[in-house]
């Protein structure tokens, strides 16, 4: 341990270590991937990070890691950010390389699999959440609306996502899946109740009364 490191940082991070890795060394250990090709192994590693960084986005956002607080959390924030979408990018492109007709079933909400709508869904409020935090300038965006418009596009990714993952059985470890989608609500349930998100609701309430 490093002189002067307080214990709880030190666990919070060993915490956060082990729910993220867990996931992703049972999924490389499942007999289902003798009867997969690597793009789709590759594609499913994709998703598995994707659900991992969703632990982490909130509690940078709101300053919750140790170490990682204030500003440079928001920094880290933005970049993992881009990370999620090249995640969740290269994920569907994997299972579009592997099975195009399931993903276009998947896009148009024909899938016959439960999970698939709840993934689509999730991926569009990805991209949609990065493309107005790249022009959020243009649009000129008051923080009140931009914090309104981001906190509901991140309810919407992570509500689909965890439902999403919770319903497929594939690779991933049932309880380590469950522990990591827990922690993925509940954080985000942190920085929902930090963030106040009802008192945002109630501002534009009074606004538009008074307009």
């Amino acid at each position: 341990m490093i002189p002067g490191t307080p214990i709880r940082a030190v666990l919070i991070w060993l915490g956060l270590s082990l729910a993220i890795t867990s996931p992703l060394a049972i999924a490389a250990m499942s007999p289902l991937l003798q009867w997969r090709n690597s793009t789709y192994i590759a594609a499913g590693f994709a998703g598995i990070i994707a659900l991992a960084l969703l632990l982490l986005q909130p509690l940078l956002a709101r300053g919750l890691l140790p170490g990682l607080s204030g500003r440079q959390g928001k920094h880290v924030h933005h970049w993992l950010g881009g990370f999620l979408v090249v995640a969740v990018v290269l994920h569907v492109a994997g299972l579009w390389l592997t099975s195009a007709p399931d993903v276009v079933d998947a896009l148009l909400f024909q899938s016959p699999t439960p999970f698939s709508p709840w993934g689509v869904i999730a991926m569009w409020a990805v991209l949609i959440s990065a493309m107005i935090a790249a022009l959020r300038g243009s649009l000129r965006l008051g923080p009140r609306t931009w914090r309104l418009v981001h906190t509901l596009l991140a309810m919407i990714i992570v509500i689909g996502s965890v439902v999403h993952a919770v319903l497929i059985e594939g690779t991933m470890g049932q309880i380590s899946k469950v522990i990591l989608c827990t922690l993925v609500i509940l954080a985000t349930a942190k920085a929902m109740l930090d963030l106040r998100i009802w008192t945002l609701f109630q501002r534009k309430e009074n606004n538009r009364e008074r307009g």
